[in-house]
């Protein structure tokens, strides 16, 4: 069953990201919801090495933007929230838990290359499902990659031993008013084999 346009739309065709942020708060049970949605994105053998931390109060945010590149701090402390998109290098810990063939583990703790690629790529995808389940329940998503990964590692992530792949902004946002930015033809883009 597809889509209705109109969902569509919303998903896609007519979904900006946001320049500013509306004072209106994210509730708690929002973050729970978006990530309810998030968990059942598929990964790698159901590996989900993601790990968020929602930044919602103003010191958490503040902490945060001594990692901040200059020209996203703005962004990042109007932002009702901001979401640190990460993973968790011992993802293959939880294998037992999440239904996993046992043999993974093993294949994965004894290749710290291969787990690494696995967590990073992996993490991404549920990033992105974090984004389209954010724009589903009717909130703005802002990506950002300039920060300093060691930081945001150091002041958030360090006691639980994850690492940063990315961070999200979220809330409502005010209309946008520039034209979006172009995007790549089909036939540059694709290929068909």
């Amino acid at each position: 069953m597809s889509l209705d346009e109109s969902a569509l739309d919303h998903l896609f065709r007519t979904a900006r990201t946001p320049e500013k942020w509306t004072d209106q708060p994210i509730p708690e049970d929002t973050l729970r919801a978006l990530y309810d949605l998030v968990k059942t994105g598929p990964t790698s053998g159901n590996s989900s090495p993601a790990r968020f931390v929602f930044l919602t109060s103003q010191d958490a945010k503040q902490r945060l933007k001594q990692g901040l590149s200059q020209g996203n701090i703005e962004k990042a402390m109007t932002a009702p929230v901001v979401a640190i998109v990460g993973y968790d290098p011992l993802f293959f810990e939880y294998f037992s838990r999440l239904g996993c063939d046992p043999d993974l583990r093993t294949w994965f703790a004894s290749d710290v290359g291969l787990s690494e690629e696995t967590a990073f790529r992996n993490s991404s995808l549920e990033g992105a499902y974090l984004i389209m389940a954010a724009r589903a329940l009717g909130l703005d998503a802002l990506p950002m990659s300039g920060f300093d990964a060691s930081i945001v590692e150091d002041t958030f992530l360090a006691g639980e031993g994850w690492r940063a792949n990315f961070l999200v902004c979220l809330g409502y946002g005010e209309p946008v008013e520039t034209p979006r930015a172009p995007r790549l033809p089909f036939d540059e883009a694709c290929r068909i084999l």
